[in-house]
């Protein structure tokens, strides 16, 4: 399958001809990027913030999405929800390959099972709203996915995201695999990939 970062938490995973869009956010909600417009045949949202669940911005073909979906409820927050809610954590699947988006989590999953071995995860790192880059580093060290691609933080270089939410340094610090790909996707078909990608998101401004 193809990943691509369009940018935050919003990603396009595609396969034989088919495509979803998980977690697009209006249109000016996180800075430096632009708006999200996508065509798909799925679009999917982990919990109902609006940097995370602006469905209108994907116009869908009408064509039923092969993947398999599975979802893990969990909490936004480390309070059980009482802070910011809940959230889900999406496992697609094609068959061959399992990505798992973690949404914006704010605690350790309690179901860790079924992330144990995960083809690619794609996990928040910047804090503030979620789990920060040392928490994360340690979920991925519990679950030892294939590929970790960081999503949720900021960047003064390219100058996007939230002032609050931290940069991706804190959680690459923790990591020697690491691959800054200066690219916006990647196949999870390339054996080369492994441990922690670094993608630039297709909808930064500057591009």
């Amino acid at each position: 399958m193809k990943i691509t970062w369009i940018g935050h938490s919003c990603f396009r995973i595609e396969g034989d001809g088919h495509a979803i869009i998980i977690d697009p956010y209006s249109d000016g909600s996180v800075p430096g990027l632009d708006d999200v417009r996508e065509n798909a045949d799925m679009v999917l949202c982990t919990h109902e913030h609006g940097d995370h669940n602006f469905r209108e911005s994907v116009h869908l073909s009408g064509k039923d999405s092969p993947f398999t979906i599975e979802s893990i409820g969990t909490f936004h927050d480390d309070a059980e929800g009482t802070k910011r809610g809940k959230n889900t954590i999406l496992i697609i699947s094609d068959g061959k390959t399992r990505i798992a988006h973690l949404g914006d989590l704010g605690c350790r999953p309690r179901e860790m099972e079924k992330l144990r071995g995960i083809d690619v995860m794609l996990i928040p790192v910047g804090g503030f709203y979620t789990i920060n880059g040392k928490e994360a580093a340690n979920l991925v060290r519990a679950l030892s996915p294939k590929i970790v691609v960081p999503m949720h933080y900021r960047s003064d270089e390219k100058g996007f995201g939230y002032d609050v939410i931290s940069t991706v340094d804190d959680f690459v610090s923790e990591f020697r695999d690491v691959h800054r790909t200066g690219k916006s996707s990647i196949d999870t078909e390339d054996e080369k990939l492994s441990g922690v990608v670094i993608l630039t998101p297709s909808n930064t401004a500057e591009r």
